[in-house]
């Protein structure tokens, strides 16, 4: 068995899931590898890499119980918020400078005004509340506004 045949996967202290893939151009072993790389103090799992979670969407809202793996959608609504900010914060930009520009040449605002408060209004939108998993939340990404999805 080759050392990338395993997956080493533990909590740590933040609630973060660690998933520690061992080398195969190695001399060490897979318990040496895991002395080294796994804190003693918690508990790690052997794992087969195809029961890893291959979408790192909502990577840091990642959970495992020993057996399977999940997503704290908790955690996945504030990283969802967090996204939605990040997407925003260029997008006001650009359109504080139009609505500026508008000012100078006495053109209308009101369209500009609503652009942003839909930027702003984005995080609180009710869908990412009601959402009970990752793909919801992925749905509920509005590229209209927001522009392409990160996920």
């Amino acid at each position: 068995m080759a050392n990338s045949d395993v997956r080493f996967v533990y909590t740590d202290d933040n609630g973060m899931v660690i998933i520690v893939c061992p080398a195969d151009k190695t001399d060490r072993t897979l318990d040496e590898i895991k002395a080294s790389n796994c804190p003693a103090d918690k508990t790690v799992y052997t794992v087969e890499p195809s029961k890893c979670p291959t979408d790192r969407g909502f990577r840091d809202a990642w959970s495992f119980d020993g057996t399977n793996f999940g997503v704290n959608i908790t955690k996945a609504k504030e990283i969802h918020k967090k996204n939605i900010r990040f997407a925003r914060t260029e997008k006001l930009a650009e359109l504080d400078i139009e609505f500026q520009k508008a000012l100078e040449t006495s053109s209308d605002t009101a369209a500009i005004v609503s652009k942003k408060q839909a930027l702003r209004d984005a995080p609180a939108d009710s869908a990412i509340g009601s959402a009970t998993t990752d793909a919801e939340l992925k749905a509920q990404w509005n590229t209209t506004i927001l522009g392409n999805s990160p996920y």
